[in-house]
């Protein structure tokens, strides 16, 4: 193995010159680098450490014995990369590369000079990025926000509140289209008309899951899809935990808003630390399952967050005052006090991010059954108010 001189740190790109390619990613760049992968032995982080060494892939696969050991590899190690790939390897390499092509699917590796820079930094950054849809630099202004796939209609309200405000500054919203949280984080920003980035845990021509097809499109015309696994990867468990340190490791800050206490999400949260990235949470109540996450996260140390300034406020002195000037003030949505009638006034102002049934509606207002209906129906048309499965109702 490669000696512990030469860490895969954090910081570790800025200390060795590499060569860097703005240009697309070619077959005949891509090809080397899924070769130096396919070798047995061969994971993210050595050909990592590889390529600071030898500055290409091209030059690690060919590269002698004695220079391969000389450059710090193990003699099993060097024997593996003299070798090449298998045969078997080598044919599925090639339907890969045919898959990305037929694909129309961007490729960009660690060298490239559009290779998301603040991503660079982390320990252990994916080799390759596979990209449909439309990675800018615009999205270097980025905030995850991640949580519960079982997420509480409060919180599904909650997370696509802060999405659309930080959308609308300026941010970019990461998150990794799961069901719950992730996918509400996604609808946010796009109904802010703001940009978003999904990153997967299975190959980039899959969608996982496969009932948000649509919401992928819908990502793919105003942002990004992201992964790191090779095209055809099926969305097995072990790509999930490799998965977060991408969406943190693109962000200036992770947000959860509601998390199980052994939730993915706090994986997220303690590889964001570890990246020395913000950490938000938002509070919730002490008896619910799903913020027993959040509220653990608070104890140890995350910033609680209401609102989307809250965030921007934090994330500000971090930014160059180029990027600083990219960024709108955070202005939360007016309420539809200047819209309504009173009776739909008094509606609106009786709901919450917590459902509440008809009956209830009418309990707090006084209303008949007949002017309750009629309000909810003329509010949910507004989409200002959502109806949940069994007549429930909340704000939106």
């Amino acid at each position: 193995m490669l000696p512990s001189s030469q860490p895969a740190r954090a910081d570790s790109s800025a200390e060795v010159s590499l060569p860097s390619s703005g240009q697309p990613m070619t077959r005949t760049r891509l090809e080397p680098w899924l070769r130096l992968l396919a070798i047995e032995g061969v994971g993210d982080v050595t050909a990592l450490k590889l390529i600071r060494v030898w500055h290409s892939p091209d030059a690690v696969l060919s590269a002698s014995r004695d220079d391969l050991i000389g450059g710090g590899c193990s003699p099993e190690l060097a024997d593996a990369i003299r070798r090449g790939p298998q045969s078997k390897v080598c044919r599925n390499v090639e339907q890969e590369l045919k898959r990305i092509e037929h694909g129309r699917i961007e490729v960009r590796c660690f060298l490239d000079a559009n290779y998301p820079a603040r991503l660079k930094m982390i320990a252990d950054p994916p080799p390759l990025l596979y990209i449909t849809g439309t990675l800018t630099e615009q999205d270097e202004l980025a905030i995850a926000i991640v949580g519960a796939r079982r997420a509480t209609a409060a919180g599904r309200a909650m997370t696509e509140e802060l999405s659309h405000d930080l959308a609308a500054a300026g941010m970019t919203v990461v998150s990794g289209l799961a069901r719950g949280v992730d996918a509400a984080a996604h609808r946010g920003a796009l109904a802010a008309q703001g940009r978003t980035v999904a990153v997967l845990g299975c190959g980039i021509d899959r969608t996982y899951p496969p009932e948000h097809d649509r919401l992928r499109k819908q990502i793919e015309e105003r942002g990004a899809i992201l992964s790191e696994a090779p095209v055809g990867a099926p969305p097995h468990s072990h790509h999930f935990p490799r998965r977060n340190r991408i969406i943190s490791g693109l962000s200036l800050g992770v947000i959860v808003t509601e998390a199980a206490i052994n939730s993915g999400s706090l994986i997220t949260a303690r590889l964001a630390a570890e990246q020395g990235r913000e950490v938000f949470a938002v509070p919730g109540f002490v008896k619910q399952d799903t913020s027993r996450g959040t509220n653990a996260l608070l104890k140890d140390g995350a910033a609680l967050i209401e609102h989307a300034q809250d965030v921007l406020d934090a994330v500000l002195p971090q930014l160059e005052p180029a990027l600083r000037l990219r960024l709108q003030p955070s202005q939360p949505k007016k309420g539809p006090s200047d819209q309504l009638g009173k009776e739909e006034q008094l509606v609106y102002d009786a709901l919450s991010y917590d459902p509440l049934t008809v009956d209830d509606v009418i309990v707090a207002t006084g209303l008949s059954v007949s002017t309750v209906m009629a309000a909810l129906l003329s509010l949910e048309l507004r989409q200002q108010v959502a109806q949940l499965p069994g007549q429930r109702y909340l704000r939106t």
